[in-house]
């Protein structure tokens, strides 16, 4: 679906929710507008003593936040880990209208989400470039292979022989933490870090990459040390064998190393593949 074809629908629905025309003007223009709108009617920026450069999240917007973390978590539930890392924003759209125990997505979280998705990232302070130009850009199967014993995927070609190397050279010591990421998994991963964050999307996007800027939507993928748990997605993970071990390895690079200039925090299990 693209734009103006998710606008005129999101016009359908609030019609036929009664919503005042006058109110559908609005509605279905705010999309449009990005979340650094400077008028701050989407954003505002923090007060001192903390950078007056992060952004927040208004406080009006914490409902919808909320509501869409349960609902993208409903879906997670009823399709699965695996599944739902691979679903596109129209799959999820679609799985939620066909279950009533998830519920379809309401005209005000497809608002906030226009929103998000179409704000400039930089506005955040992440540099990266954005992998998916579109919110109805999603990944086929035909170019996707289950990694065994992982609950996780990876794409065909050079994203699974870097894995492959990897587990060759350093051993059965080392696992698949996190392959593909398409859309509804990364709004769902952003979203519960900005409310983690207390609504401080600048902080959020330090750690987790917006919705349409995740580099595992193209190729990258996550390892970990077996038996290292939660603590593999933490700096902790430079401290063991696994990343010590990579660190020798010459066709290794880390999206995010130290210092990095994509406003990125320290991530030594993110892989480099493209």
């Amino acid at each position: 679906m693209d734009r103006r074809a998710f606008l005129r629908a999101l016009s359908v629905l609030l019609l036929a929710q009664g919503y005042p025309a006058s109110r559908i003007v609005r509605a279905v223009a705010s999309p449009v507008t990005p979340m650094n709108d400077p008028a701050g009617a989407a954003l505002t920026k923090k007060k001192e003593p903390v950078s007056s450069n992060d952004i927040l999240l208004p406080k009006e917007d914490w409902p919808t936040l909320l509501t869409l973390l349960d609902r993208f978590s409903r879906i997670q539930a009823t399709v699965g880990f695996g599944n739902f890392c691979l679903l596109g924003f129209d799959d999820s759209l679609l799985v939620a209208r066909n279950y009533t125990r998830i519920g379809a997505f309401t005209p005000t979280e497809l608002i906030f989400i226009e929103k998000l998705f179409h704000t400039d990232a930089r506005t955040y302070g992440f540099h990266g470039a954005k992998t998916f130009p579109k919110l109805s850009d999603t990944i086929t199967g035909s170019t996707i292979q289950k990694i065994p014993g992982t609950g996780n995927h990876l794409f065909k070609g050079f994203p699974q022989q870097v894995y492959r190397q990897i587990t060759h050279d350093i051993g059965d010591q080392v696992v698949l933490t996190a392959g593909i990421r398409n859309m509804a998994k990364q709004f769902y991963l952003f979203l519960g870090k900005v409310k983690k964050s207390k609504g401080n999307l600048s902080l959020a996007s330090q750690t987790i990459a917006p919705p349409g800027y995740s580099y595992h939507g193209v190729g990258d993928f996550d390892v970990g040390q077996v038996g290292f748990g939660s603590a593999n997605f933490t700096t902790r993970f430079s401290g063991t064998s696994v990343y010590k071990k990579m660190t020798q390895l010459d066709y290794i690079r880390f999206r995010y190393p130290r210092n990095n200039r994509l406003g990125v925090q320290f991530e030594p299990w993110h892989v480099q593949v493209v």
